[in-house]
């Protein structure tokens, strides 16, 4: 009972400890996991588990879990932070029923060190996240469930274990450690490794684990792009760069201060002579653990549990972050639990021994140090409430930042801040004149502006870059339909399409430029193109229902622009084109209300006073009629037809 209540206190505190990220907005690469619209069917969540590349990465647990979310709440992010705030709360509880289990003191502190210490927020309180959330709640599951196993010894627990391991690696293949971390809790144990007892049985979990780490630097390479002159690090580069990633992550974890998004990018070089310290003082530790193994091997399982945590992404492998910094506060989540449980059984151990005093005192302290924990995760997790407060933070920490610069430019882009923005994106290429997507993003802004020229100069530079980069085609294309350049637009959205089928803009878009060109039947089959792969694409049913009119498919039209206004009801466009669609077809008094919906939604929508006065005309309703008419000229003095209209309704009016 008290284990209970010592959980449920704990997983409150982590959710008032969070509060200021529960109702946090999408940040950096959220909307890449958050299921897109490709996805959101059950053939998307098929194509979750079979296609590669349907994904940023391939863990299909992790975004099958996203799908659920997605359908249960949308695109609100709170059930999104509170899932992974549950999940952290929840992998803090079984961190202290796994001490417990082996006897390790300070189970509950070790447990809430976890829970509370500020260097986990970016993990919880990024939705992306999720993967080390979820990966590490269902490898503390698969630990405590083969502690199970290695004391009954029973086949059904050691198929459970292997199912919990498998799930987490589909999760986050970081946790393929988990075998190593056994056999190091073992040698602490027992003091030697006994082959049968303790090896044998885990060989399954070192070769699952061993596969899907190759896997994951497969994808990470060739898929993600973890490749290239940005990883060109020789054998000693890579060496001085772990044992500098090692005492940083333990510097984070002793005194977490400066935490932020993306730290600097260190410069690793054999020609400086003070870089060669830290794999040494590496080494030493771990020498000394090894020297002092018969008076305690506490010190030498923590240790290699730390580092051994760290292996995926100590330098050795290539992890596409690494284009950002070397190192990331989310890259030690589970890590952290050889330090934190170390200090925590030294810390009771210590408190044991002393007198009653000393161990008020002790416990009082303590309390202070989770206290202060505490409140320096909710201090960080307001960083992580909204994207521009989390790049300004990480820019005026870490000015260098050129990926929070390009990010932030996006931002301020999305919320009309035009100048702001190509300042961020010019910002971004000084300190990284290499990278596509602030070419992209400065090239379109600049179209944007005006400056149409140099904006499809910066698009050219990003392909020169990147000439598979589909996107980059796409708003190239949208350049040049812009500039009536249709072929070369055509052209672009083409081989867009080639690079990859499943780009559902790209596909509308061609329709466009096609049903311009004159081409009505191939713009027709882009469209559907587009609806198949994302079955409830309003822009692209409306842009179907105007193709299907330029064809004389009126009834099909109609259908297109319901399925279209059923999807976005407030949509100037799709209402007016809806009623234009009636009124073609006969039905006025229907068209009267969308027509007067699209003169609501836009009352300088000269076009919709003209139609809506041509309509309410035919159903009688002459003296409205003219006052709609009579805007439409107001807006547009030289509209032609609609004086010509005016005119017809009220020589009508005067007869009557």
């Amino acid at each position: 009972m008290k284990a209970l209540l010592a959980g449920f206190g704990l997983i409150l505190g982590v959710a008032v400890a969070y509060q200021p990220a529960w109702h946090g907005g999408i940040l950096f690469d959220d909307d890449a996991h958050i299921t897109r619209l490709g996805l959101r069917s059950l053939a998307g969540l098929w194509r979750i588990w079979i296609d590669v590349g349907a994904t940023p990465q391939y863990y299909p647990v992790v975004h099958s879990v996203f799908w659920v979310e997605h359908v249960l709440w949308g695109d609100t992010t709170l059930g999104y932070h509170l899932v992974s705030i549950l999940l952290h709360g929840c992998s803090a509880v079984l961190v202290a029923l796994i001490l417990r289990r082996l006897k390790i003191p300070g189970a509950w502190f070790a447990a809430a060190l976890f829970a509370f210490h500020p260097v986990q927020v970016e993990s919880v309180a990024w939705i992306t996240e999720l993967k080390n959330t979820l990966s590490t709640f269902l490898y503390l599951s698969a630990f405590r469930v083969y502690l199970a196993f290695d004391e009954r010894r029973d086949p059904g627990t050691y198929a459970g274990a292997i199912v919990l391991f498998v799930l987490g690696l589909l999760s986050k293949s970081v946790i393929a450690s988990l075998p190593g971390a056994l056999l190091v809790v073992f040698w602490w144990q027992r003091g030697r490794l006994d082959w049968r007892r303790d090896v044998r049985p885990l060989i399954p979990f070192i070769a699952i684990g061993v596969a899907s780490g190759l896997f994951t630097a497969w994808v990470e390479r060739t898929l993600i792009g973890a490749s290239g002159v940005r990883f060109d690090l020789t054998l000693l580069q890579r060496c001085l760069l772990a044992g500098r990633v090692v005492w940083f992550y333990l510097g984070k974890i002793v005194w977490p201060v400066g935490l932020i998004f993306t730290y600097p990018r260190w410069t690793i070089s054999g020609g400086v002579w003070w870089q060669y310290l830290f794999p040494v003082a590496a080494l030493a530790m771990l020498a000394i653990g090894w020297a002092v193994r018969r008076r305690s091997r506490a010190p030498l399982a923590a240790t290699l549990f730390f580092v051994g945590s760290l292996v995926p992404v100590l330098g050795f492998f290539n992890v596409y972050p690494f284009i950002f910094s070397f190192v990331a506060d989310h890259f030690q989540y589970v890590a952290t639990l050889g330090v934190i449980t170390a200090a925590a059984a030294a810390a009771t151990v210590a408190l044991g021994r002393a007198p009653r005093w000393g161990r008020w005192i002790g416990q009082v302290g303590c309390g202070a140090v989770l206290l202060t924990l505490a409140v320096l995760t909710w201090r960080q997790s307001r960083m992580y409430g909204d994207a521009e407060s989390l790049y300004r933070t990480t820019i005026a920490q870490n000015p260098d930042a050129w990926m929070d610069h390009q990010n932030l430019g996006v931002l301020l882009e999305r919320t009309g801040r035009d100048p702001e923005a190509m300042s961020e994106f010019e910002t971004a290429l000084r300190l990284n004149p290499d990278l596509p997507e602030a070419h992209v993003s400065l090239g379109v802004a600049l179209a944007n502006s005006g400056r149409v020229p140099e904006g499809i100069e910066q698009l050219q530079d990003a392909l020169r870059l990147k000439p598979d980069d589909p996107a980059a085609l796409n708003d190239l294309g949208l350049i040049f339909e812009g500039l009536d350049r249709i072929p070369e637009a055509i052209q672009e959205y083409q081989y867009a399409l080639t690079l990859r089928p499943d780009y559902p803009d790209a596909h509308d878009n061609l329709g466009v430029a096609l049903e311009r060109a004159g081409e009505s039947d191939a713009a027709i089959a882009q469209y559907r193109d587009a609806l198949k792969l994302v079955p409830h694409y309003a822009q692209a049913e409306n842009n179907l229902g105007d193709a299907l009119m330029a064809t004389g498919r009126v009834p099909e039209a109609i259908d297109e622009y319901r399925e279209a206004l059923r999807l976005s009801p407030d949509n100037v466009d799709v209402n007016y084109n809806l009623g234009v669609a009636l009124l073609s077809s006969g039905n006025n008094t229907e068209a009267i209300e969308y027509l007067a919906a699209a003169v609501r939604l836009k009352p300088e929508f000269a076009e919709a006073q003209d139609n809506l006065g041509i309509a309410l005309a035919r159903c009688g309703r002459l003296a409205e009629a003219i006052e709609h008419l009579e805007d439409a000229i107001r807006i547009r003095p030289d509209y032609e037809q609609a004086k010509h209209n005016l005119l017809e309704v009220q020589r009508l009016a005067h007869r009557h």
